[in-house]
């Protein structure tokens, strides 16, 4: 039996002018998936076993193509989104039709053009569609350990917790909302690090390096700030987690590590409750 959205070998039972028939093995012709012409190997010949895709066309009829696919039946994927339509979305699988993502499987907007991760899956019609619901579909057991680098997808925005991201689009991960200070859009591929594995083994997550190493780039955050600020930039060890946030988005602790080791080096100094480069700093 032929098995819909997945790869699979199947034989050639006989030609058509438009290309061939392929055995779906249910014994009745009329069951068989055509390949059109074009996606023919030129010495093809009856009785050739074939690996092809199998997909509905534009008006739902089984059909083969031996293009090989952004993802399967079952599998979690990061796909393009190609159109927007009164239906739903399209994404881009790799084939000559895309792949239907209704409006109730959008957990959040969509842009076209923008990709996302998703779950494909067989509709009650057994038309390949997709959803953006993939949490469930995500493993905990996860190889990484406390300050591995990794790369993943944000798949879901929480306020309140912080940004959910599929580590390698399959393991759970989540960016504490303390842990960054820029804005993070489900779709948004991330790099960050492990700043702990949980008991269920969950990853807790930071796109900020290591203290002492992202001190550096603090540091010249600040440097830049006042720059940008006409060279008094309105900001201090005293003034608020929000302040900072704002206008150099970084924590308070962050912020004072970074100006402390400024203030220790000579290169800006505190001066009507705000931050100006030294003298030496500016030459």
């Amino acid at each position: 039996m032929i098995e819909i959205g997945k790869l699979q070998n199947l034989k050639i039972t006989n030609f058509t002018s438009f290309g061939a028939y392929l055995d779906a093995g249910t014994g009745v012709r009329h069951d068989n998936i055509l390949l059109p012409i074009k996606q023919l190997p030129e010495d093809a010949k009856e009785g050739d076993e074939l690996e092809v895709f199998i997909y509905r066309d534009s008006e739902e009829r089984l059909i083969a193509t031996r293009k090989k696919p952004l993802a399967q039946l079952g599998e979690l994927a990061y796909l393009k989104v190609t159109a927007m339509t009164k239906i739903g979305a399209f994404l881009d699988l790799g084939l000559e039709r895309g792949l239907f993502l209704p409006f109730h499987e959008q957990k959040f907007p969509i842009k076209v053009g923008k990709g996302y991760l998703v779950k494909v899956y067989l509709d009650k019609s057994q038309r390949l569609s997709a959803t953006t619901r993939i949490y469930e579909y995500l493993t905990s057991e996860t190889p990484y350990q406390k300050n591995d680098k990794v790369v993943g997808t944000v798949y879901s925005v929480n306020p309140e917790m912080g940004a959910f991201v599929a580590v390698d689009n399959k393991y759970m991960g989540l960016i504490p909302k303390n842990e960054y200070f820029t804005e993070l859009l489900e779709g948004d591929q991330v790099q960050a690090r492990v700043i702990r594995v949980r008991e269920d083994g969950k990853l807790d997550l930071s796109p900020r390096e290591l203290s002492y190493i992202q001190m550096d780039s603090d540091t010249q955050k600040i440097l830049q700030g006042i720059k940008d600020h006409e060279g008094f930039l309105l900001l201090n060890d005293k003034s608020s987690p929000i302040e900072i946030e704002s206008r150099l988005h970084m924590s308070k602790a962050a912020f004072k590590r970074a100006l402390g080791k400024l203030l220790k080096e000579n290169k800006v100094s505190q001066i009507d409750g705000g931050l100006k480069e030294t003298a030496e700093q500016g030459k």
